[in-house]
């Protein structure tokens, strides 16, 4: 079995509070819908993702929603393969997040760009006039940033299992020998 050994990635879902982050992971790994809300604290899943015919073992870590004032936890940035940042398409407010968030992330990592989706979620609820934010916007947000974009729907079961395959896309293009590893913190004892 050369060759054959399973690539570990750690995948981290950002993005404002409510916005559908757990019941897009939730939807993913166990093909279930959560009517309900509680906020999350933080969970990470696992899961085994084929990529162009590579298996890759994906940890998906569902992080608390953040807020532009909350302190994005150094964890969340640092040691992560690639980023999902979810906007729901019925907030204006949680779109302008993703962008404060990426910037944190950019920041806590050194580096110009990051691997990272941007996700505009609930989708199913555009057709009722709900929507803030649209298409245009996020790719719009998304080509800024040199991420991929993606529209998703937990409920409807639309796009959901495309966000991490582009996930996986970003991370690897960014990596073109296939060896991306995230930053190590950059503590510096004297």
């Amino acid at each position: 079995m050369t060759g054959d050994i399973l690539k570990k990635r750690k995948i981290a879902v950002l993005g404002s509070r409510s916005v559908g982050k757990t019941s897009l992971v939730i939807k993913f790994i166990d093909n279930n819908f959560i009517e309900s809300y509680y906020p999350t604290i933080e969970s990470t899943f696992s899961k085994s993702i084929n990529h162009k015919g590579t298996e890759y073992e994906c940890d998906i870590i569902d992080t608390a929603g953040q807020d532009e004032y909350s302190i994005l936890n150094s964890k969340h940035a640092i040691g992560i393969h690639g980023f999902v940042l979810v906007y729901s398409v019925t907030s204006r407010k949680s779109f302008e997040m993703v962008q404060i968030v990426y910037d944190k992330i950019v920041n806590f990592c050194g580096m110009s760009s990051i691997p990272c989706v941007i996700v505009g979620a609930k989708n199913d609820l555009a057709q009722r006039t709900l929507r803030q934010v649209s298409p245009d916007e996020g790719k719009g947000l998304a080509t800024e940033n040199h991420a991929a974009w993606i529209e998703t729907s937990a409920k409807t079961n639309v796009n959901v299992a495309k966000v991490f395959e582009l996930c996986l896309g970003e991370i690897e293009k960014q990596s073109p020998s296939s060896k991306f590893e995230p930053p190590a913190s950059k503590c510096v004892l004297m």
